[in-house]
């Protein structure tokens, strides 16, 4: 079986070069070793301007029946960009249903997903993040009924469990002189280290054998 991912920079895979920053696409398969996946998530794509873009019709051209589909953006559905933005209620659930309907039609499976948290935190609260965009996904995950594995909801119980410092390390917050790639730093609470790409690439994982979707580890 193959997985492909579709989504923005926060599954996205990621050169050595530009370490820590990680996808959780590009350690799943770490953690489904029975499983081939194609991370064909990039960064600064929303669903709208990775359609235009032509990158689910190369996933056509390769995914076979059997094979599953994953779904996640949100991040950039939000931008004030015209060729970026969707609204929740009709143009993002629009295109989601084309990703939905291109693999239904090939034999594949789709699988819709929220987006990973922000880890905003204010005076000791950890706030909710992108606006209607989850809730669109999960109505349209039970309209349609195409299995759902909510990453939002998970990511953000895990990170209120581990409280707002600890949380700290999963996402890119570096500190200067460290990393190359960041030699001034970084304080950056929407993408993930090494640390925070395993914590959902390791859900994703779990979820998707818990909907028998794959086979469990």
């Amino acid at each position: 079986m193959t997985i492909y991912v579709c989504g923005d920079s926060t599954a996205a895979a990621y050169e050595l070069e530009r370490a820590p920053i990680t996808g959780w696409g590009q350690l799943l398969e770490g953690f489904l070793p029975e499983c081939r996946v194609v991370d064909a998530a990039r960064g600064g794509r929303s669903t709208k301007s990775f359609l235009s873009e032509g990158r689910l019709q190369a996933i056509e051209k390769e995914i076979q029946p059997g094979d599953l589909l994953l779904i996640q953006f949100t991040h950039n559905d939000t931008s004030d960009l015209v060729w970026r933005h969707t609204d929740p209620h009709t143009s993002f659930v629009s295109n989601l249903s084309v990703f939905v309907d291109t693999a239904r039609l090939l034999g594949a499976v789709p699988v819709l997903m929220t987006p990973i948290p922000r880890r905003y935190w204010r005076e000791g609260r950890l706030l909710e993040s992108h606006d209607e965009y989850p809730d669109a996904i999960r109505r349209l995950a039970m309209m349609r009924n195409v299995p759902l594995i909510d990453i939002y909801q998970k990511g953000t119980a895990y990170i209120r469990a581990i409280g707002e410092a600890e949380s700290a390390r999963m996402y890119m917050n570096v500190e200067p002189g460290l990393y190359p790639a960041f030699p001034d730093g970084q304080k950056d609470d929407t993408h993930t280290c090494h640390v925070g790409a395993e914590v959902y690439a390791r859900m994703t994982a779990e979820a998707l054998a818990e909907l028998k979707l794959i086979g469990g580890k």
